[in-house]
């Protein structure tokens, strides 16, 4: 392992995908949040998809230059196209645009078409509870999950995340896969050689499997809370795609490889301005509401674990495995 303090790693992504036939400010703003994960030990959200997007912006499959397209819709209803290009720019400026219309709607949602991976869900939202509004994020990918009952993918692991701002303390952040663990693991586990948990996913013929490279050749993620969890990655699918105009996970491309179309997935965000709706009593009942949940023994609220990882790195460095730091460094085409 390499241990790199996070602006060298930040640097050496970006210089990578810059490389790679992406803008500067593209290439920046992606290079963030996949450093962003590692800090907060997400490691199947962080550099380790750096090959493939630098591959799919080599082919074409994402636009490394494209320009996001902003535009309000209705008064409370803002659109950000990615115009197949990365989802972060797009989503970047999208939430400028939707918290400067906060003050005066109250509520306002924000509709993400033509995007890709969005990365870790629970950073946009804590980005906008830092901003002090309340955040709901749904977004769609690639099937990987099939309807409860059925043997083929329609709906893709399709993350929810909530973020609220807290008086004297960081946001609360939630962030979940629908399916029992985000695919990425399973990418994770297969490129360490390592087998996964029973319970995870099924092979191509509907078979539990440990094995992470039968589940990508062309098995299927189980969800969470079985098929409760199916019925809710099917209102994601309608939330996160059909309200924003983007493609299914059906109809999607994979985040994984260079060939084919873009994927054109979806994204919505819910932003809710706390004090219009709840009033200056608003942080006093949540810190009600989130003493009574730490003061039992053996608890802890959602995040705090992530964190604290992100406090460990950021002091000791992020570390990076040799062969892929080698790979970043030569598609970077610097030595450090």
């Amino acid at each position: 392992m390499s241990l790199v303090d996070a602006e060298s790693l930040t640097d050496l992504v970006a210089r990578a995908l810059v490389c790679s036939n992406t803008s500067e400010s593209n290439a920046r703003c992606v290079a963030r949040a996949l450093v962003a994960a590692d800090l907060d030990g997400l490691a199947s959200h962080g550099v380790s998809r750096l090959p493939s997007y630098a591959d799919q912006a080599l082919s074409g499959k994402v636009d490394g230059h494209a320009s996001p397209q902003v535009k309000a819709i209705a008064s409370a209803v803002v659109q950000s196209d990615a115009c197949c290009g990365f989802a972060f720019p797009a989503i970047e400026v999208g939430i400028k645009a939707a918290l400067e219309r906060l003050p005066e709607c109250g509520v306002v949602a924000l509709a993400v078409r033509n995007s890709h991976h969005f990365g870790v869900a629970g950073h946009h939202v804590e980005h906008i509870a830092e901003q002090g509004a309340v955040a709901l994020a749904f977004g769609n990918s690639p099937a990987a999950i099939a309807p409860w009952g059925g043997s083929q993918a329609v709906y893709g692991t399709n993350p929810i995340a909530f973020a609220t701002p807290r008086r004297e303390h960081p946001p609360l952040v939630i962030d979940l896969s629908l399916s029992k663990v985000a695919r990425g693991k399973v990418m994770v586990a297969r490129d360490k050689g390592e087998p996964i948990p029973e319970d995870w996913a099924l092979d191509a013929a509907g078979r539990p499997t440990t094995d992470p490279t039968a589940v990508l050749d062309g098995g299927t993620m189980l969800p969470l809370g079985d098929a409760k969890g199916a019925a809710l990655a099917l209102a994601v699918e309608i939330m996160a795609a059909g309200l924003s105009g983007a493609h299914f996970g059906f109809e999607a491309s994979s985040f994984f490889t260079a060939e084919g179309e873009p994927p054109r997935v979806g994204q919505l965000f819910l932003l809710f301005d706390p004090m219009r709706m709840a009033g200056d009593g608003y942080y006093q009942r949540l810190d009600l509401l989130l003493d009574a949940i730490v003061g039992q023994a053996g608890t802890r609220l959602p995040g705090e674990r992530r964190l604290q990882n992100r406090s460990r790195n950021l002091e000791r460095g992020i570390e990076v495995p040799e062969a892929l730091f080698d790979e970043l460094e030569r598609r970077a085409g610097v030595r450090i």
